[in-house]
């Protein structure tokens, strides 16, 4: 099988998976929770609420995360061989977001989560099933090459500008996505130690993939050599 069907299977799955999640949040099918005060997931039932529903849900980091993957997927499919720096932080982007969707909700999140129904699809996919496939995809078909050393810390900027998104808007709403970024339950300074602690987790899954790819591509060959570049489309 090809590596482009390869991606276009995988980025298929990927969307899958976001698009029933996004139809369950949109229909409010999801059994009522408790909301611990300053967390999202407080809305109206029906129409009333559908706005405010699929709102909260894009701003969560695992949606985020998702998205990104499954563009790089769709981009992969069209062209296996791309290059340029945007690529590069977005495919590096692709690894490390996702690693850590999945690394956070597995040791962090799973433990109190209540899943019932059709989410037990999308939180399987989104969770535990997108994140591995992204990571073993990378490491069997490749491409190589197309994480950089720079690209380990310009990949930051998408994550950081996610965070400053987070704060704002929780600032004038008072809810956030997340327990560990609940500044009405913990304050400020201890969020933003949590953020800057999934920073460096973020930096060093980067250099951990940035040095499995050299080894895997062989450190002896010329990056101009790698793989054939193209502009980006």
């Amino acid at each position: 099988m090809s590596i482009r069907r390869i991606y276009a299977i995988a980025a298929g799955i990927t969307w899958f998976g976001l698009g029933l999640g996004l139809i369950l949040t949109a229909f409010n099918v999801y059994p009522p929770v408790n909301v611990p005060p300053g967390l999202l997931g407080v809305n109206p039932d029906g129409l009333a609420g559908l706005v405010g529903r699929v709102v909260d849900s894009m701003s969560a980091f695992t949606n985020l995360s998702n998205i990104i993957v499954a563009v790089v997927f769709t981009m992969l499919a069209r062209n296996p061989d791309r290059g340029g720096r945007v690529w590069h932080a977005v495919r590096m982007d692709s690894l490390v977001m996702i690693s850590i969707t999945g690394l956070i909700y597995a040791i962090v999140l799973a433990p109190n989560a209540q899943v019932e129904g059709l989410d037990i699809i999308v939180n399987a996919l989104k969770h535990y099933i997108v994140p591995v496939m992204t990571v073993a995809l990378w490491l069997i078909v490749g491409p190589r090459r197309q994480v950089t050393f720079a690209s380990v810390f310009t990949a930051i900027v998408i994550p950081i500008t996610w965070a400053a998104y987070t704060l704002i808007r929780g600032h004038f709403i008072e809810r956030y996505p997340y327990d560990f970024l609940n500044v009405v339950a913990y304050g400020l300074p201890a969020v933003l130690t949590n953020i800057a602690g999934v920073a460096a987790l973020g930096i060093v899954l980067g250099l951990v993939f940035w040095a499995i790819d050299r080894l895997l591509s062989g450190r002896g060959r010329a990056p101009d050599s790698a793989t054939p570049v193209t502009n980006e489309s």
